[in-house]
């Protein structure tokens, strides 16, 4: 148990114990031991993430929420299965194979082959699985990875084929056509969740154009875009029927234009400045010739700026004015020119005023990668964006370009190949979402979620705007649609399982993938003869993973029963861009299923940001490898920056290396002291053949009143984080353990810590020192305990050095019984083993918690008295007062009563007094303020009478007035409690005084500085004993190791040793009897273990510590001298005779007469000094 070193690497003992567990198989144990007790069943899903890239901190976020509440959850009586799975298919996979391959167009895959494509994303799919388990094991995440699940497994397909089978049978899954965020770069359509997770600032080309009527082509329709490359594809305009809109002479053209009135603006900009523009202007501008409103230009017909489509089938009906409600005159000109293939309204438009059919072919002069087809002749081949400039140069050519500007604007970006996304019609499979919406948002309704307003906010507002899901993709890599039909669709028939497919075709298949199934024909029923063919399309990758539930599972091929046992899951966390992607997903699919939601519990973590609140990337290097910043602080300490910020709240978190540096700092290095602390102090106290086995009989019977709070506080730290993480709440509970560990360390285990060691000095007893002994031994075990889900590395490092303590451990160490049943502390290899201990109702004890928190807050008042007036903590000071508003009976009995000592220890004060409530007057005065955010609202006029009378009352007033509870003016009463604001302040004005006071005024804090010499010379006294200690530890000495200690002056200077002589007995309390002398009366023979030169009370002192020698009496013989000086102290006992012969002279040597144990017993004896 010893040899603890003074410095713990934590990432290095981790390391350590990662070894351990897995040459243990740790957590296959901890699993087998709760299927073995028959836990109810928790259950999790784990959403699956790409392997084609490293984890990064988002990963890391949220795989620690994940393992720390499912870590909770087994040690709390669970059974949670957790099972790593992987995101195999979809774009993520085909960008990356897209860019090695340099392809660029769908038809060089159909060139080379989709079983080689396939082939080649298949290759790459688990690339950086290792280095995931490498890193996810790091971290201390126990997940199987043995056990996992991949989206390209036969049984996961199979299952989604399943889902899809019963959603196609539930009439929820249709064909059209539908305008989508469409990424060129990838060249398939993206869904509208997609589409919202990386929208950018960008800087596009705008212009306004004109589109002169047929019935009079000197007046135009003036429109503004900025997609000038949909121009080309036009084929109406559209209005709104209620806006009011003119016809103008613009005076500097001489044409005329039709826009809505309240937008003239957008062609005179000058009106937009309210500085520069004045109504008189306009004159110069323009003419208004005629108002109307929008439904009179309905079915106007004008001239098109191109002719690309003037003869195409159905044209008929195109070129005419259109009205709907969408068009606003927040921007533009009033009238939006319509390109139903790449607008989602647009398209919707031009279907209800039937200037194209649903289903037919529309103008789409674009192809699948973005490129102008040779419809467009003057751009074919250009991508879509980079053909404005020219496309706007031949409308400027043609004479209908008003205007040309550009625009600053968020545009969404393809999430995967970040190149900007266009809206294009595209032929689509879809899920009739807006059918089942109301059951979704109810569904929604009867989740929990952490943090609440992110459901009820943004992921509700989300469902209720929900349009119909287009799941189809055009292309290779995934899971193929099951959908066998005839060419002209007449015919159409779902597969939902192997089997199934088996039965209608004859082929029985082992992989779902498009090159096994797409060869695969269906006999047709309806027509003998002709066959089914698969159709193109593979699923979205995001329709998998909403799958994920029932396809991890393989359900209801397997694990019927299992699988409808534990759903809804309960629990779920991601990150929050998943709010549109898999959370969504899974609530769209469980409620079209079984109307449920798929989950029941939800974390959601906000985005870890580079430190400059940027977006982490590899590119710009803003951010520290996650693996290197383990392996220097250690994961326990990078999971509690995690966990313990606004991160779990799903705010954003701007990643700062220091603030991990800093949890190892504040809280794992005084838990660590703490902890080694206590180590060392059981080994002093069974070095004097005691023997510590811990005792809660002790601990419960204890009359100290700091244990009597470090026990309430522990128990009350159990109750909470129960509470907190019943709740799923870790925002909180990762506060109050921090501040939990904090106060053990900075108060208990220091307020104690001479008790500890056995040196607490008057009054105290061996059995009180094994009493403080049992009492940390319990906390530290149980806060090892509770904190072993959130940092699972140290707990386990302190549990294995404490169970060595339980007597239950030989079980382990002699029968083998540490991976068995019953669990126990102690017995059991792990601290992940064991149950989180229940809290103990009679060990809550509010009136010592509140004792507790009254002497914290005296002792750092004092201190930044102390701070003020520059006074070193080794310097006494007379006494301490303290003014408490409404205090209660216990706080001040506690601390006027055996809390009294911890405080004038802290202070090093020597008197201590709480004013009386009669007496306060002489001290404070009591102060009250008006709340004006209160007040003001309410008294109005009335405030500065009110104001005056409150702030001019005495203090005797002011306290009758609080007891009253309201205080009466002219024309007003207020209420004291909640209406006004009090406060103490010290009335005292001598300049010996020197007072702080908390923020609110409750306490008040007095301190009489008087540096007089019995002051300055414990002053001293102090240093001194501070020096000495700081030698002891340079020499690696313990706490049981004595010494003795020496010192000499400056000729002439005797400031030290009137000090020391002044305050011998503070002296002989910490060095267990002892007492520094000066140097002229060390014996010769003294071995110096550690010396230095300090300064002690402005002076420099030469201090030695030597290690123990007998002192001889003055005048002895050299010869017995000699033989002195080897005789070992420890050796001889008080009043003890040595016999030795010298030169063949006997000598019998008494001590106590002939010579002495040590020096200062020398001294003490002979009264060589008077102290």
């Amino acid at each position: 148990m010893s040899n603890l070193p003074p410095n713990l690497n934590f990432a290095k003992a981790e390391e350590e114990i990662c070894k351990r567990w897995t040459a243990e198989s740790t957590f296959k144990t901890q699993d087998k031991l709760s299927l073995e007790r028959g836990d109810e069943e928790y259950t999790f899903y784990d959403g699956p993430p790409f392997a084609t890239g490293l984890p990064h901190f988002g990963h890391i976020l949220a795989g620690t929420i994940k393992d720390v509440v499912t870590r909770y959850a087994v040690m709390s009586g669970k059974h949670v299965e957790r099972r790593a799975g992987w995101d195999c298919h979809g774009l993520p996979v085909e960008y990356e194979i897209d860019q090695k391959l340099n392809i660029t167009h769908r038809d060089q895959v159909l060139e080379m082959g989709i079983d080689k494509y396939n082939a080649t994303c298949r290759s790459i799919v688990t690339r950086y699985t290792k280095e995931w388990e490498s890193t996810i094991t790091r971290l201390g995440r126990w997940i199987d990875f043995e056990n996992d699940y991949k989206t390209l497994d036969p049984s996961f397909m199979e299952s989604v084929w399943w889902v899809f089978q019963q959603l196609f049978d539930k009439n929820l899954v249709y064909q059209g056509y539908k305008v989508m965020p469409f990424s060129t770069a990838c060249g398939t359509p993206l869904s509208n969740f997609e589409a919202g997770l990386n929208y950018k600032d960008v800087r596009d080309p705008t212009c306004v154009v004109q589109f002169p009527l047929l019935e009079d082509e000197s007046v135009s329709f003036v429109i503004w875009t900025t997609t000038p490359w949909t121009l080309p594809s036009n084929i109406s305009l559209c209005v709104h029927d209620s806006l009011e809109y003119v016809k103008i002479l613009d005076k500097k053209s001489g044409n005329s234009y039709i826009l809505a009135k309240s937008r003239l603006c957008q062609i005179y900009p000058i009106m937009n400045s309210k500085k520069k523009w004045k109504p008189k202007m306009a004159a110069d501008l323009y003419d208004i010739q005629e108002t109307m409103l929008g439904k009179a230009l309905v079915g106007k017909k004008y001239k098109p700026i191109f002719d690309f489509f003037v003869d195409a089938p159905g044209s008929k009906e195109y070129f005419r004015v259109l009205s709907d409600n969408y068009v606003t005159d927040d921007a533009g000109t009033g009238i939006v020119h319509q390109a139903p293939a790449f607008g989602e309204d647009d398209y919707r438009v031009c279907i209800a005023h039937g200037v194209i059919v649903k289903g037919d072919e529309l103008p789409c002069p674009v192809d699948s990668n973005g490129l102008f087809t040779e419809e467009i002749h003057p751009v074919k081949g250009l991508h879509v964006k980079k053909a404005d400039d020219i496309l706007i140069q031949l409308i400027k050519d043609n004479n209908r370009l008003v205007q040309k500007d550009n625009i600053d604007h968020s545009y969404p970006f393809c999430w995967r190949s970040d190149t900007p996304l266009i809206y294009k019609a595209v032929p689509s499979w879809f899920i009739k979402v807006e059918e089942i919406r109301d059951k979704i948002v109810a569904n929604n309704h009867k989740t929990y979620w952490v943090p609440n307003n992110v459901k009820e906010g943004r992921f509700h507002n989300w469902l209720v705007d929900a349009r119909d899901w287009a799941v189809s993709r055009n292309r290779f890599w995934g899971t193929p649609i099951p959908i066998w039909a005839t060419e002209d669709m007449s015919e159409v028939v779902c597969i939902g399982s192997v089997d199934q497919l088996y039965e209608l075709s004859g082929v029985r298949v082992t992989d779902l993938h498009r090159e096994t199934v797409d060869q695969i024909t269906i006999p047709s029923k309806k027509n003998p003869g002709q066959v089914l063919k698969r159709i193109d399309e593979v699923f979205d990758c995001w329709f998998e993973s909403g799958s994920m539930p029932y396809a991890q599972k393989h359900y209801p091929f397997e694990n019927k029963e299992k699988f409808e046992k534990g759903f809804p899951a309960d629990f779920i966390a991601e990150g929050l861009d998943q709010t549109r992607g898999w959370f969504y997903t899974l609530m769209v699919l469980s409620t079209a299923l079984f109307d449920k939601p798929a989950f029941k519990n939800l974390i959601v973590n906000g985005l870890v940001l580079a430190g400059d609140g940027k977006k982490m990337s590899k590119r710009l290097k803003n951010y520290p490898d996650p693996n290197l910043v383990i392996d220097k602080y250690g994961a326990d300490a990078l999971r509690m920056y995690l966990i313990n910020s606004p991160v779990v709240r799903a705010e954003s978190l701007k990643f700062q290396e220091s603030g991990v540096l800093g949890v190892v700092k504040e809280v794992f290095l005084p838990w660590y002291n703490a902890f080694r602390f206590f180590v060392q102090n059981i080994e002093r106290w069974e070095s004097k053949g005691n023997k510590f086995v811990p005792s809660l009989e002790k601990v419960k019977a204890t009359t100290n009143s700091t244990d009597v709070w470090i026990s309430a506080a522990t128990q009350g730290l159990i109750k909470f984080v129960h509470e907190e993480m019943t709740a799923y709440r870790l925002y909180t509970v990762m506060p109050a353990l921090v501040t939990y560990v904090t106060q053990l360390t900075n108060w208990y285990v220091r307020l104690n810590r001479d008790r500890l060691k056995g040196m607490g000095g008057e009054g105290s007893s061996d059995a009180d020192t094994e009493t403080g002994l049992h009492v940390l031994y319990d906390v530290l075990l149980d806060v090892t305990i509770i904190m072993a889900p959130f940092t699972p590395f140290i707990t386990e490092y302190f549990y294995q050095h404490l169970r060595k303590m339980q007597p239950s451990y030989k079980d382990s160490v002699e029968n083998g019984e540490g991976c068995s049943n019953p669990v126990m502390p102690g017995k059991s290899d792990s601290v992940h083993f064991l149950m989180l201990p229940q809290y103990d109702q009679s060990r809550l004890n509010k009136d010592a918690v509140e004792a507790m928190i009254a002497l914290q807050t005296v002792v750092e008042l004092g201190r930044t008295i102390r701070e003020k007036r520059n006074i070193s903590l080794k310097t006494p000071i007379k006494n301490v007062v303290v003014i408490l508003r409404n205090p209660s009976t216990s706080v001040v009995g506690s601390i006027t009563g055996p809390l009294k000592k911890y405080i004038l220890s802290e202070l090093n004060a020597w008197d201590f007094t709480v004013v009386k409530k009669e007496d306060e007057h002489e001290w404070v005065k009591l102060s009250l303020a008006p709340d004006f955010s209160v007040l003001g609202r309410k008294l109005g006029k009335n405030m500065k009478a009110a104001k005056n009378l409150i702030t001019n009352l005495s203090h005797n007033e002011a306290i009758a007035c609080i007891e009253k509870g309201q205080l009466v003016g002219e024309g007003f009463t207020i209420d004291t409690e909640t209406e006004i604001i009090s406060k103490l302040s010290f009335a005292k004005t001598e300049d010996h005084w020197e007072s702080n006071s908390t923020q609110v005024g409750d306490y008040v804090v007095a301190v009489d500085c008087t540096q007089d010499e019995a002051i300055l010379s414990a002053g001293k006294s102090r240093e001194l004993i501070n020096h000495i200690n700081q030698l002891r530890k340079g020499a690696g000495l313990d706490l049981k190791d004595v010494v003795e200690a020496f010192f000499s002056e400056e000729e002439g200077v005797t400031s030290t040793e009137t000090a020391v002589a002044g305050n011998a007995g503070q002296f002989r309390a910490k060095f267990q009897g002892s007492v520094p002398v000066p140097k002229r009366y060390a014996p010769e023979w003294s071995v110096v273990l550690k010396s230095e030169i300090v300064e002690v009370g402005g002076f420099r002192v030469d201090v030695s510590i030597c290690r123990p020698c007998l002192a001889a009496k003055d005048g002895i013989d050299e010869p017995v001298k000699t033989y002195l000086s080897t005789v070992i102290p420890a050796s001889v006992t008080t009043e003890s005779v040595l016999n030795c012969c010298i030169d063949d002279v006997k000598y019998s040597l008494k001590e106590g007469k002939d010579f002495w144990l040590n020096t200062v017993a020398k001294l003490e004896a002979t009264k060589t000094l008077d102290w």
